[in-house]
């Protein structure tokens, strides 16, 4: 099964902060992203979103 990579509005939903956050923490490196092209994606179990 492969893992589900998410997108910075759910990252952000998830997190209850606004997109804005999430761009300045993938920026100051407190946040593990992927670059996908131009999308930021992260992988859920990197977030803790999924166990």
């Amino acid at each position: 099964m492969t893992e589900p990579w998410v997108s910075v509005e759910q990252i952000a939903e998830h997190l209850g902060v606004t997109r804005d956050s999430i761009y300045r923490w993938i920026d100051r490196k407190h946040l593990p992203a992927h670059r996908v092209g131009w999308l930021w994606k992260f992988k859920a179990t990197e977030i803790g979103m999924c166990r």
